[in-house]
């Protein structure tokens, strides 16, 4: 299911022209969920935050330097927008569409969503052309660019809400495995990306427990700790299982 966190939210008829912006962290990932985040500006508002500093999310770096920096700067961004959400999506959802072969799907339904909910607006601008290009049938003033979060202000503090969101849920998947395997899990820990990181804390894991760990996307490819697990018992007119398809429980 996805989780709907609003932020702030402030419009009215006499409000002026807003822009929303629209986009994503943590589509790629192997671990945790995936977050949208849709944020509208006005022009002073979006004037002022890039002179404050907002801009794509990519360019503060990793580790929790750039983890306060973002943090910093959302607090800006929910002080001028008229308008933040953001929704997290969790995994069972993320595999259960990504088995489908529906993900972009998944993220256009989420995205109209947000544009639903959200006050009117003069445009939409979402990042990612191929991904948010069909939204313009339903919403002709919609825009997809690629980068977009690098030259639209709004698109930017989106990515910033939508990437502290993504990376506070990944700090609380790290708490939850410290105590066992502390020491593949400092700093950043790869942020849930098939890294050299993430790829020993699940090494480790996948050793002791014999399971991908319940943040685990198990529609990823789990073919680098297949002799670590345990697969699913099958009947005779069940299909061998792959490594992608191993055991959650």
């Amino acid at each position: 299911m996805t989780a709907v966190r609003s932020l702030r939210a402030k419009a009215g008829p006499a409000a002026p022209a807003l822009q929303l912006g629209i986009d994503e962290a943590g589509r790629g990932p192997i671990l945790g969920p995936m977050v949208l985040a849709a944020v509208a500006l006005t022009d002073d508002a979006a004037a002022t935050l890039a002179a404050l500093g907002v801009t794509d999310s990519k360019r503060f770096g990793a580790g929790a330097k750039a983890h306060a920096t973002r943090s910093a700067l959302v607090e800006e961004v929910q002080k001028l927008a008229s308008h933040i959400e953001v929704v997290v999506i969790e995994v069972a959802e993320i595999d259960a569409r990504t088995r489908r072969h529906e993900l972009n799907r998944l993220e256009q339904e989420v995205a109209q969503q947000l544009i639903l909910r959200a006050p009117p607006v003069a445009r939409i601008v979402a990042d990612g052309a191929r991904i948010f290009a069909p939204l313009r049938a339903s919403f002709p003033h919609l825009i997809s660019e690629n980068k977009a979060d690098a030259t639209h202000v709004c698109v930017a503090a989106a990515s910033l809400c939508a990437k502290v969101r993504r990376d506070q849920l990944w700090q609380q998947i790290c708490d939850r495995y410290r105590d066992e395997f502390g020491e593949h899990l400092s700093g950043n820990a790869g942020g849930g990306y098939l890294n050299d990181a993430t790829r020993r804390f699940l090494q480790a894991y996948c050793a002791r427990y014999h399971r991908i760990p319940p943040e685990g996307r198990a529609s990823w490819p789990w073919d680098f700790v297949a002799e670590l697990l345990t697969p699913e018992p099958s009947s005779p007119s069940s299909p061998r299982l792959a490594p992608s398809q191993l055991s959650l429980l």
